[in-house]
C-alpha cells in the first residue's frame, strides 16, 4: 500500500489547508463560497482558491486542460500539466497563505488527480504517486470530499455550462461518458476509506444549504483547533 505524505512542516502550526472534491456537479464551488463566508463572519481569515487556475500560470493553462477544443491530449500529458500548475500554485499562493496564518480552501488538489489522471484515465497508482514526490506535492490538512451520484451530478453539471458559455468552453470533463464519472466517484471514496482521517466524505444530495450544515461542524472543528492570529 502506498502512503501518501509529505506535509509541509513549520516551527508552528496555525495553519489548516482544506481542500474540497467531488465528481462534475458535485457543488464544491458553491459549498466553498459559504465556507468562507461562515469563516469570515467568525472572524477567520480565509483564502479561497482552485485548480487549474489559482495562479496566472494556472490561468493560462486552465483552458488547455478544460477546454472543448478536440486536441488530443495523452493522459501522462495532462498529469504533468496538472502537476505542474499544482506546484506552481503551493509555492505562490498556498504555502505563502498558510505562513501568514490564513485557512485556504481550495477547489480540487491532489485527490483530483489520483481520482481523473490515475482511476479514470488509467495511469498507475505508482506513477502518480512518484511524480508528485518527485515534485514535491504535499498533502492538504483536511479533505471534504463531496459525494454525489454521477446520474444526478452530471446533469447538474451540463445544465449550468448550458447555462454560463464560460463554463460551457471549459467542459471537457463534462463531455466524457457516465462510466468515467462513476470510475472517478469511486476513485475518490477509495480514498476516503484509506484516509479517514484526512478526507471526510459529506453527502452531496439536497439543498445548498443541507449540504452545508454537513460541512459547517467539520470547518468549525478543524479551524476552532488552529492557533489563528
Amino acid at each position: 500500500m502506498l502512503c501518501y505524505s509529505g506535509r509541509f512542516q513549520r516551527e508552528s502550526e496555525p495553519d489548516v489547508f482544506i481542500t474540497f472534491e467531488g465528481i462534475e456537479g458535485a457543488g464544491k464551488t458553491l459549498q466553498i463560497a459559504l465556507s468562507e463566508a461562515h469563516l469570515k463572519k467568525r472572524g477567520i481569515p480565509c483564502l479561497t482558491t482552485r485548480e487549474p487556475g489559482g495562479t496566472d500560470f494556472g490561468m493560462a493553462l486552465r483552458p488547455i486542460l478544460l477546454g472543448t477544443d478536440g486536441c488530443r491530449r495523452e493522459p501522462v500529458c495532462e498529469l504533468l500539466l496538472y502537476l505542474a500548475d499544482r506546484y506552481q500554485h503551493l509555492k505562490e499562493v498556498i504555502e505563502p497563505a498558510l505562513e501568514r496564518n490564513v485557512v485556504v480552501l481550495s477547489d480540487r488538489y491532489q485527490d483530483a488527480t489520483r481520482a481523473y489522471q490515475g482511476a479514470a484515465r488509467g495511469i498507475a497508482e505508482t506513477k502518480v504517486e512518484n511524480l508528485r514526490s518527485l515534485v514535491g506535492i504535499t498533502e492538504p490538512d483536511k479533505t471534504i470530499l463531496l459525494d454525489l451520484d454521477p446520474e444526478e451530478g452530471l446533469p447538474r453539471a451540463l445544465e449550468r455550462n448550458e447555462a454560463c458559455p464560460a463554463a460551457g468552453a471549459e467542459g471537457r470533463f463534462e463531455a466524457e461518458d457516465l462510466s468515467f464519472h462513476r470510475r472517478v466517484r469511486e476513485a475518490y471514496l477509495k480514498l476516503a476509506a484509506r484516509y479517514p482521517e484526512r478526507i471526510h466524505v459529506v453527502d452531496a444530495s439536497g439543498t445548498p444549504d443541507a449540504v452545508f450544515s454537513r460541512i459547517a461542524p467539520l470547518i468549525d472543528a478543524w479551524t476552532s483547533a488552529a492557533r489563528l492570529l
